[in-house]
């Protein structure tokens, strides 16, 4: 949450929709925004490192039960800890927080509702191979649905770039020093996509298992994958993120020859957290169960279009 990891004070950028497969070499569009520099742009010699920190003071004896070597900062009222705030001062600021998002969030929904845009939120950790299973599905439904992507990362465009070279349009959002988008940067980045009635609008949030759990971007559904790379326990050591999924993609399975991964009992940590979520076996690299996803993503867009024509309807 903002109030334990302070992500609210990171510089926000919505860079320019691109789309189309850019020119090798070329240089950035106008108006995208580049958050970093490539190496040998800095001049100037690099400034002398501070000073490292004192250790920190160790806790008191009794902050630490004897015959226990676990310390939990997630049992009061707030589940969380911040220096130098109190757990009803956190709770008082996350309510005002997600209460203001999730009322951009339900107007984002009302929007893309009265269009019959079908958006998902695709969220992970870092490296679950969210960008490429992006452009592997984006491949498949190349002339059969019209899509278009909003990219989340701190800093770079470089996987707006990669959805680009599919043809599909793609807007970048850097989120600076913040750990996932808001309500917020989705509606900003809205009116400048031109999204088409009825399409398909894919989110790829910041990686990140913690934060993007609470904020509600307006989408349709949150999307959680979890790649054979990362441990099996992840979705009980971060479990808000798969409650607050409706599908998971259990993802790179042509890996699992050469790993230890326990795909059975990653499913099962994750239906214990929320029994009624989907699980889908998917791998860009194979194939395996991106029929599976294509069709999931169809009958979603399907609703979403029947939906609509019920409300012109009425």
């Amino acid at each position: 949450m903002c109030t334990v990891c302070g992500c609210g004070s990171g510089e926000t950028r919505i860079g320019a929709l691109g789309g189309g497969r850019p020119a090798r070499g070329a240089h950035p569009r106008p108006g995208t925004t580049l958050g970093w520099r490539p190496l040998g742009e800095h001049s100037a010699a690099p400034a002398t490192p501070p000073a490292p920190a004192p250790p920190a003071p160790a806790p008191p004896a009794a902050a630490i039960a004897p015959g226990h070597h676990h310390l939990h900062f997630g049992t009061g009222p707030a589940h969380a800890h911040a220096p130098g705030l109190s757990q009803a001062q956190m709770v008082r600021i996350e309510r005002d927080i997600l209460g203001k998002n999730d009322a951009r969030a339900a107007e984002n929904r009302a929007w893309l509702a009265a269009r019959g845009i079908f958006a998902l939120n695709l969220v992970s950790s870092p490296g679950s191979g969210k960008t490429s299973l992006l452009v592997r599905t984006l491949q498949m439904l190349d002339g059969r649905v019209p899509a278009a992507v909003i990219e989340g990362d701190q800093q770079t465009e470089f996987d707006a770039e990669r959805i680009r070279a599919t043809g599909v349009p793609a807007l970048q959002i850097n989120t600076g020093k913040g750990c996932h988008l808001d309500a917020e940067m989705v509606a900003r980045a809205l009116p400048r996509m031109a999204l088409a009635e009825g399409s398909l609008l894919l989110i790829e949030n910041v990686g990140n298992l913690v934060c993007p759990a609470a904020f509600d971007l307006g989408e349709a559904h949150k999307v959680a994958i979890l790649s054979v790379t990362e441990g099996e326990d992840k979705p009980l050591k971060y479990p808000d993120m798969f409650a607050a999924a409706d599908l998971m993609l259990l993802n790179k399975v042509d890996l699992l020859p050469y790993l230890s991964f326990d795909a059975a009992r990653a499913i099962d940590f994750a239906l214990r957290v929320n029994p009624r979520l989907r699980v889908l076996r998917t791998s860009a690299t194979s194939g395996e169960g991106l029929d599976e996803w294509i069709a999931w993503i169809e009958a979603g867009l399907a609703t979403a279009r029947a939906r609509r024509a019920a409300g012109l309807q009425a």
